[in-house]
């Protein structure tokens, strides 16, 4: 069993002979620990960055392994099996791919972590992956929580360009000279607008013309197949998770009423939180929680997006350009700073910055005499004092 293993890597390694590129998350995983996971939205890249991680290792073929735990080949064994026959047979990295998939995998990566002298990667769909499994890992396996492409990395990719990251600081201070820079590069707002509707999935440009098609199914197997496996959801109850998708389309994200949309989707206030819960999870939807203390966040509705600009263009029949701006700006932040959104303003960054959201022509008004506030504007190449392009905010990783 573990030749074939073997052999099958070996011809999935080949596939990604031509892809040079490597994520963002490629330079931040400390691999040096011996139990790695990596979690992020399906067609993300994980797969890919796992592959050219082994195949730029200095190591001796049969040192290094690869497979998906939805394999047929590998249906037969267990995690453990597979991982003492790899070590046995002088193995020191495996890649376990698509881990959610299989039940319990926590037990047997604690059990591989306790008496297998070897390193384990493994990667599943966003945080469907930890959802119950955090605890029992989280004191052996460090995890790193990926995203889509960021605006630069989109850049980067479009153009054949370098472009430095810049921090959330660096950004709010130093805003003015780095657009100066980059608009001697690149004109930013033509490209923006490409991002918004294409640039957040890597496989974009290897099937540019399918690229709606591809991403559609892509969501259709977290829906369909992940999220049912996970969650022990019905097979009756996919479509309402479905419609739950179709209706925040035609939500403001501040109109959000728990009791009308159960309403319409045909389930109870319950099980909607759970399915906008499960929805989040998969990276489908974003929620953004009150900036609320003790229980008066319970009282006050989150507001809730599609996870990016791109579900809005392939699911939305109408595109409303204020939900895009809220929606790229909480979505290239939210996993890096803590996002609320708070009485004044859009959104609060990090208990500390206020950010009010709009067009070239949006003014303070919003947020007058507030500390820390900043106008973040569409449509303009270089900013002024605390209005910053909105752009800009896709360089933070």
């Amino acid at each position: 069993m573990i030749d074939i293993l073997f052999k099958k890597y070996h011809y999935i390694l080949k596939k990604i002979d031509s892809i040079s590129y490597k994520r963002y998350f490629f330079n931040i995983v400390d691999f040096n620990e011996k139990l790695i996971g990596i979690v992020g939205a399906r067609g993300i890249g994980k797969t890919t960055f796992l592959l050219q991680y082994l195949k730029s290792l200095d190591f001796k073929e049969h040192q290094k392994l690869y497979f998906s735990v939805d394999s047929i080949i590998a249906s037969n064994s267990t995690l453990f099996e597979i991982a003492e026959s790899f070590s046995l047979s002088g193995g020191k990295i495996l890649v376990i791919d698509e881990i959610h998939k299989y039940k319990n995998f926590e037990i047997e990566l604690k059990e591989i972590y306790d008496f297998l002298d070897i390193k384990v990667i493994f990667s599943g769909s966003s945080a469907i992956v930890l959802e119950h499994k955090k605890a029992d890992l989280s004191r052996r396996a460090v995890i790193y929580r990926v995203k889509g492409l960021s605006f630069r990395e989109f850049l980067e990719l479009k153009l054949n360009k370098k472009f430095t990251t810049f921090s959330l600081e660096d950004i709010l201070h130093n805003h003015i000279d780095i657009a100066i820079d980059i608009t001697k590069e690149i004109k930013p707002i033509e490209n923006f607008k490409d991002y918004l509707k294409i640039g957040v999935y890597p496989f974009y440009f290897e099937t540019p013309n399918t690229y709606y098609t591809k991403l559609e199914e892509t969501i259709n197997t977290v829906i369909e197949s992940d999220l049912p496996i996970v969650f022990n959801i019905e097979p009756t109850n996919i479509a309402k998770l479905k419609k739950l998708v179709y209706y925040i389309c035609n939500l403001k994200p501040y109109e959000l009423n728990i009791t009308a949309l159960a309403k319409k989707i045909g389930i109870d206030r319950k099980t909607l939180y759970q399915y906008i819960h499960y929805l989040t999870l998969g990276d489908i939807l974003l929620k953004i929680l009150p900036n609320a203390k003790g229980d008066t966040i319970f009282l006050k509705p989150s507001k809730l997006y599609l996870n990016n600009s791109n579900l809005n263009y392939a699911y939305c029949s109408q595109i409303d350009t204020g939900v895009l701006r809220e929606e790229f700006f909480a979505n290239q932040l939210y996993k890096l700073h803590k996002i609320t959104y708070p009485k004044q303003g859009d959104f609060l960054v990090d208990e500390k910055y206020i950010f009010e959201i709009g067009g070239k022509n949006k003014n303070f008004k919003q947020i007058v005499d507030l500390q820390n506030a900043y106008v973040v504007a569409d449509d303009i190449e270089i900013g002024f004092n605390n209005k910053i392009p909105l752009w800009l905010f896709g360089f933070l990783y």
